[in-house]
């Protein structure tokens, strides 16, 4: 029972994400992995790696949340 509500859960975080008013999170990807949901994905900025894992978070139901995003360097 605990992992179909897990894969809820995850299904739930990245139908977040794709709904988000912030066009960098769209594309993410939300999987459950154990007892953590893993965000992956390229962003342009640390803030949108935050954001999404702040949006993660509120629907995670107390799964931990590994945020394995990456930020991609632009011309520094």
């Amino acid at each position: 029972m605990a992992e179909v509500l897990d894969a809820d859960l995850a299904s739930r975080a990245k139908s977040e994400l794709e709904h988000s008013p912030v066009p960098a999170l769209r594309k993410l990807s939300v999987q459950q992995s154990g007892e953590a949901l893993v965000i992956r994905g390229r962003v342009l900025r640390f803030y949108h790696k935050q954001l999404a894992q702040e949006t993660v978070r509120a629907v995670s139901g107390g799964l931990r949340v590994v945020n394995s995003v990456e930020v991609l360097m632009s011309g520094v």
